[in-house]
């Protein structure tokens, strides 16, 4: 099924895992949320059609530029 996807920007939460050194002693992992905007640039592929489009695209990878989120 051949198809395109427009270009989107859209915003979704990232969770992390970061160092944090306690009192100045002990380093200790701490999760760390945060959420800003992504880009999406136009796409054109093929694919098995869809049973689920909207669950099905919560498994699916995405590449971001952290560094530039809403222009990767």
């Amino acid at each position: 099924m051949q198809h395109t996807h427009d270009a989107i920007v859209h915003d979704h939460e990232h969770a992390h895992m970061v160092h944090y050194l306690r009192h100045g002693t002990q380093w200790e992992h701490m999760a760390s949320t945060h959420s800003h905007d992504h880009n999406h640039p136009p796409v054109e592929h093929d694919h098995d059609p869809h049973v689920n489009a909207e669950a099905e695209h919560m498994r699916q990878a995405h590449t971001h530029d952290h560094a530039h989120p809403a222009k990767s």
